[in-house]
């Protein structure tokens, strides 16, 4: 049908957060394909209004110059095999279902180009982070490809092991909720202290989105902008000194990321 078709198999939260992120650097709708039996009823809109087409099968003819597949890793079995006939010697595929080894998507896909990737949550909103490695059979030209689709929704590493992936879904593909726990923390302390609970709530959320915004538009390190905000003797180095420990947050988070790693790998040898 096409040999410049990016086809997205499945329109869910990731896959249409990428999507939109391809249209608005500059990629012609006509030339993206998503193939998803049953999108939400929003999606399905904004699919039938943006000019994009919409498949719930894999139609006859079509050739991918790139096969995003944004579902679940459950799915990856039954689905994969189905999508050969997108697939030729120029086509590189992208996964970016967590716990799918290369070698299970090429066992899955057949002897093709393949990019495993990790983004992560905030690239619903064009703040995430993807790390990504390939196989062997894939080119530079490919690669950049890959690149340029992966990057509409943040930055991109570039890994050299695939053994890496573990270490990033454990950092940065879990990280947010790690976030969001911070949150919920710093409020119920608040609140323990005195505050009533929405309030503390609300000043927990402002104080870290706040200071992930600064920390995003900063030139400066972490470390640089923690000891800004701390003054000696003073109240941010009294709640740091708890915080930084022998036993204290960096403890926790070692513990914390040495497990989710781990959970990754045995994911991985469960599929």
């Amino acid at each position: 049908m096409t040999s410049d078709a990016v086809v997205l198999i499945g329109a869910g939260n990731m896959g249409g957060a990428m999507m939109r992120g391809w249209i608005a650097s500059g990629i012609e709708p006509s030339s993206i394909h998503v193939v998803d039996p049953s999108p939400a009823p929003a999606m399905a809109s904004y699919l039938s209004d943006s000019g994009i087409n919409h498949h719930p099968a894999v139609p006859d003819g079509l050739v991918a110059s790139a096969l995003v597949i944004a579902i679940k890793p459950q799915m990856m079995g039954r689905v994969l095999p189905g999508l050969k006939p997108l697939v030729d010697e120029q086509t590189v595929c992208i996964s970016i279902a967590a716990g799918t080894t290369l070698g299970q998507l090429q066992q899955l896909l057949g002897d093709c180009s393949i990019v495993r990737a990790m983004p992560n949550t905030p690239a619903m909103v064009g703040r995430g982070i993807t790390a990504a490695v390939i196989n062997s059979r894939v080119s530079e030209e490919q690669r950049l490809l890959a690149d340029r689709l992966l990057k509409t929704s943040g930055p991109v590493e570039w890994l050299d092991r695939e053994a890496l992936i573990d270490v990033v879904t454990a950092v940065s593909g879990s990280g947010p909720a790690y976030v969001f726990h911070l949150v919920e923390c710093m409020a119920a302390a608040g609140h323990k202290a005195g505050l009533d609970a929405d309030v503390a709530m609300r000043l927990a959320r402002a104080t870290v989105s706040g200071a992930g915004e600064l920390m995003h538009q900063s030139g400066d390190g972490a470390e640089i902008l923690r000891k800004n905000v701390t003054s000696p003797g003073g109240t941010t180095a009294a709640a740091l000194a708890i915080l930084m420990r022998e036993d204290g947050l960096q403890a926790i988070f070692d513990q914390a990321i040495e497990a989710a790693k781990q959970r990754s790998i045995e994911l991985a040898s469960e599929a």
